[in-house]
């Protein structure tokens, strides 16, 4: 079957260089863009219950931006005073970077994984293992968290965030023929939003370990994936599309805005 329309479930690129974009012109199809989760900080009550207490840790593990948000947003809400020795330790430079919102960056102990990977963050923490590692995470466990624990690295979780089903409207129109998945609570929202979802003939996409095992639990077929072909979800789509026979759109048919099929 061609695929005419995409759901991808994440925010629309604040950019139009996006690589989703460069699939609706190269193959003549709308890429939506729709959350089915959406981002909700613990209040502070909430988190006095974890009887967790910042000041006790030297150093902070971040996986993410949304993480060093409330982090800073619950610090403020409690009344604790951040010291300036608190080390960060970051997933990324681009995690990384983002601390400049809220501190001084420069003057802060501040590392990163080169290749963005967790997994060469490990080395990086063994170096400074006489800290006390707090990691910010969402109720959701997540493929980083696990990598952590893999490496036996001695750390504690703190929840400060949770995902919740970012629901359908009623009559909200549901004509996709391919849904992309990037986490286990999106394909949750799917399966308790539309519970006929099996006998739609929806194409499944899905990426990371924990994404890809609840796409299987829920009885769903994965029909895309990254690897290393295709590191991205973007190109994997690409590559699923082009080895299925998706019509490409020629250069006067992009002017003109029509896909017409090659003869």
């Amino acid at each position: 079957m061609n695929v005419k329309k995409i759901l991808v479930s994440q925010p629309k690129p604040s950019s139009d260089k996006s690589p989703y974009y460069d699939l609706e012109k190269k193959f003549g199809i709308e890429v939506v863009f729709r959350p089915f989760i959406k981002i909700e900080g613990l209040t502070a009550r909430e988190f006095r219950q974890s009887k967790i207490s910042i000041p006790d840790y030297s150093a902070i593990i971040f996986t993410a931006r949304t993480a060093i948000d409330h982090f800073f947003r619950l610090c403020r809400e409690l009344r604790v005073t951040i010291p300036d020795t608190l080390k960060y330790f970051c997933v990324s430079e681009t995690v990384a970077l983002y601390l400049q919102k809220y501190i001084v960056y420069r003057k802060r102990k501040i590392f990163y994984s080169e290749s963005g990977r967790v997994e060469d963050l490990v080395p990086i923490i063994a170096k400074h293992n006489k800290e006390t590692y707090l990691m910010p995470i969402s109720d959701v466990h997540n493929d980083k968290a696990s990598v952590l624990d893999a490496h036996k690295v001695k750390y504690t979780k703190a929840v400060m965030y949770r995902t919740v089903s970012n629901d359908f409207q009623k009559g909200e129109n549901f004509d996709y023929d391919m849904l992309i998945f990037f986490s286990p609570a999106g394909v949750k929202s799917l399966v308790s939003n539309f519970p006929d979802y099996r006998e739609r003939g929806i194409r499944i996409g899905a990426m990371g370990a924990t994404t890809i095992e609840a796409v299987k639990a829920a009885g769903l077929e994965l029909d895309i994936t990254t690897s290393h072909e295709a590191p991205s979800m973007a190109a994997a789509i690409d590559l699923f599309l082009t080895k299925n026979g998706q019509p490409m759109l020629t250069a006067v048919e992009e002017e003109d805005g029509e896909a017409v099929s090659p003869a």
